[in-house]
């Protein structure tokens, strides 16, 4: 059974003009898409299985990104059903010359597993062995309430 620190990923992108609005800021689709991209990554990772998205709660934008700073995404599976896998997603904008973090997104989503025909598949069940997983996966259920 995977654990919940083998599906933890985070990702970096450089905010360029090309994903920015008039602002200066990135757009709020980047944003999602970077954010989807990881989470579907830490869904596969999971169930070790193609996952397709079948929903994004709601999203929360908090702060923006601007053009220059690194948009940083977190993805974990904090739970999972027969055959849907659930991931904690967080954004943060990052000093890319500091590494000092802000969060900006969060969001949690839900994948389900498919075969190579397209039809949802059973996952694995979800463990925990670590203090840090177990921190992770109880902020992920308190949040989501």
């Amino acid at each position: 059974m995977p654990e919940l620190l083998e599906t933890y990923l985070e990702n970096r992108w450089m905010v360029q003009p090309n994903h920015a609005n008039h602002l200066g800021t990135t757009h709020g689709g980047n944003v999602l898409k970077w954010m989807d991209e990881l989470g579907g990554m830490a869904a596969m990772r999971f169930a070790g299985e193609s996952c397709v998205t079948a929903r994004m709660d709601q999203v929360n934008f908090k702060r923006p990104i601007n053009v220059g700073e690194t948009a940083l995404v977190e993805a974990y599976v904090y739970d999972t059903g027969t055959t849907s896998v659930k991931v904690r997603l967080k954004a943060a904008r990052e000093n890319p010359r500091t590494g000092e973090r802000e969060p900006t997104t969060e969001s949690y989503s839900v994948y389900v597993a498919v075969d190579e025909d397209g039809d949802p598949m059973e996952v694995p069940s979800l463990t925990v062995d670590s203090e840090r997983g177990e921190e992770l996966r109880s902020a992920a259920l308190d949040g989501e309430r």
